[in-house]
Order: structure tokens, then sequence, then C-alpha cells
């Protein structure tokens, strides 16, 4: 079996698995209880949150746990727009996930608010002339993704930072930075929010993070017990949150290696793939971007068909967001970046994880190249 869809998800490391099984099992206790079992659980859950807040070069107070990356992203936009009275604009881009595109869509047309979507440049990032003419006086948030989930085009924050301030200076800035943390090195960022998702780094799934800027007014999220300081109420996920300190911790001590693998991984495939005739990269080039993310189109064959071919070979594969697999017409994103018709049609994402190998990378471009030489005559008849 060759995965290459670790941008959906990712199989959690066996130290995750173990730290959560253990939470499970012997620090099973609530860490809201007030006896001592329950307390040391909690000491556990403060333990992460502090190695959490190290890796972000933030206070521990800074980071609210969640159940995943839509409810840090829905969480973040609606949490720091209730404060807010009067008209105001909100700005994101045509390339952002599902969870932050649809929760603007929803706030569009509404009385008090105005949504501008800025369009993606050819590589995938963000149009930062279209943003710096959207960003206006009454703009209360812009919200621009880190790495883009289809096509790994990396959106370089600390420009778009630097833009808002010049123009807005009170303007929220929210990064979606699912498929980035711990795929980037770990550095200090530029922003006001940003989300997380464990199960994108090999941690387990419905558990996730936001981190939020001190000083950020913010009405939160769910409402209930009033845990993590009142701004996201509900029993923490003791297993999922120690499970994703685990791989943290894991990332921390080889993150180096591992990038340098997935990198090296996305690189060795590329070249393989550019032997085939008629092959098109989508996004940045393969020697940018992201590590662990590469799109390629091979127009005359149907990405769906490809993905059914591919996994009777037990090769895995997608066309894009596993959010969007299942929603019929054309890739939102590819369209944004100008690339509609075949070679949107045909297009594949390949993500890696650190575990890949070359060899890997050489028996799935072989694969590929022998389905869509076969594939191509099929259709040309």
């Amino acid at each position: 079996m060759i995965y290459l869809d670790n941008s959906a998800t990712t199989r959690v490391l066996p130290e995750a698995a173990s730290a959560a099984f253990g939470a499970m099992t012997e620090q099973f206790y609530n860490p809201a209880s007030a006896y001592q079992s329950a307390v040391m659980t909690e000491k556990l859950v403060e333990n992460a949150r502090a190695r959490l807040s190290g890796a972000l070069f933030c206070s521990a107070s800074e980071i609210l746990y969640t159940s995943g990356g839509t409810e840090s992203n829905n969480m973040a936009i609606f949490g720091s727009l209730k404060p807010l009275r009067g008209k105001k604009r909100i700005i994101t881009t045509a390339g952002e996930h599902p969870s932050v595109y649809e929760v603007f869509r929803s706030l569009d047309g509404t009385a008090d608010t105005e949504v501008v979507f800025v369009g993606l440049r050819a590589d995938g990032t963000v149009n930062l002339t279209k943003l710096e003419q959207a960003l206006s006086e009454n703009t209360a948030l812009v919200s621009v993704m880190h790495v883009n989930n289809e096509v790994g085009a990396i959106n370089d924050l600390a420009a778009i930072s630097a833009l808002i301030k010049s123009r807005a200076p009170g303007v929220l800035l929210h990064s979606d930075g699912v498929q980035a943390f711990c795929k980037l090195p770990f550095a200090k960022l530029p922003v006001d929010l940003y989300s997380i998702s464990a199960h994108k780094f090999h941690a387990p799934k419905g558990v996730g993070v936001l981190y939020l800027k001190k000083g950020v007014k913010f009405a939160g999220g769910q409402i209930g017990g009033g845990q993590e300081k009142n701004l996201r109420s509900g029993t923490l996920n003791v297993p999922g949150i120690l499970g994703l300190d685990a791989a943290l911790e894991q990332y921390q001590a080889h993150q180096t290696e591992w990038i340098s693998n997935l990198r090296a991984c996305k690189l060795r495939l590329w070249q393989d793939l550019s032997t085939i005739a008629d092959v098109f990269v989508n996004g940045p080039a393969p020697e940018e971007g992201a590590p662990h993310i590469l799109n390629v189109s091979f127009p005359g064959v149907r990405g769906e068909v490809l993905v059914n071919a591919l996994s009777e070979r037990e090769i895995f594969v997608s066309t894009g967001s596993a959010c969007s697999t299942h929603k019929k017409g054309q890739n939102r994103i590819h369209a944004a970046m100008g690339i509609t018709g075949a070679r949107a049609e045909g297009a594949l994402r390949f993500s890696f994880s650190p575990f890949n190998t070359l060899e890997e990378m050489d028996a799935a471009a072989t694969a590929l190249a022998e389905q869509v030489a076969f594939l191509r005559r099929f259709q040309r008849r």
C-alpha cells in the first residue's frame, strides 16, 4: 500500500496512539473535577498546552483546544465578529478551505456585513494587489490560509500582516494553518488567530487548536460549562490533546529530517511524472510551495478515474480536498487560479508523510504512467 493522501488525514504515530490510549484507560478523569486524580489529568493537559505554546511562540493562555480545524476556523470568524457593532467588511480569498469559505458565504448579503472574496494568482497565492484594494476603513477581519490544501501554495503571512497594518491597522488577521503547522519550520506567527488540526500531523482525529492573541476581543464559541476560559465550553478531549502533544513532540525532535524527506519525495515524484507526455503542475513550482503537496494534471484523463484505477493497486491519492470530494462541479480553487477544462478535470493531488519513501514514489509514478497511457488511448477511440 502506498498512501499519498496525507492532506486528507494521516496515520496516527505510535507515540500519539499510546498517549491517547493511556488517557482513555488510565488518565480518564475529567480535568474539570476537583479530586486528586482529575487534578493530575488537568496537569497533563496544561503541560501539553505549554509545549504547544512553545511551538507557536506564544503564551499558554493564548491556546484554546477545539474539536478540529473546522471548529477552529468557524469559531475564529464568528467569535471575532460577534463583539462588533455597525456595518463591517470582512475579506477572505477565493481559495480557502470550505470551513472558512462557506462561513463567509453564509455572511454574504446580511444586513451588517459586506463580504469580499479576493482572487488568487496563478500559483495559488492570494493576489496582494487585490487584497490591498479591498481593505477599507470599516474592514474588521481578513482570513487568509497559510498553506493551500489543494496545491500547496504558501501565503506570506508577514507580508499580508504588514499590508494590513499599513492600510487598516485595526483589522484582525486570521489564518487557517491546518496544512502548515509542523510542515513548515516553527516560527512566531504575525496573526491574531490561527487554526490547527491534529489529524493532519499524525495525531488523532477530533482535536484541534485555535491560537487567540492576547487582547483580541472575542466572543468565543460553544456555550456551556465554561471550559477553556469560558470561550469554548465542553469537556476537554484529553485523549486527543495528549495524542496531539505526543505527535508534536515527535515533530519537534525530527522536524528538519522529516521536512527534508517530504520535499525529497515530492521532487522525486515530479521528476518521475514529468516524463509523461502532456503533464502540468498546478500551483507553485515543485521546489517551491509546501513540502508535502504536489498537484498535477493529466489532460485527457478524468482525475476521478485515475483515483479509482490507482486504488485498485492500493495506491491512494485524491482529486483535492476530502471535504469537497462528494461535491459535483468545477473545482473552485483551480478555477480561481485560471485552471479550467481538461487540465482541471485531469488534476490529482499527491500529499506526503515523513514516512513515504523514494521507492514508493517510483512505484506510484510507474503505475500512473501506465494508467494514463491506457486511459488516453481509450478516450481517443
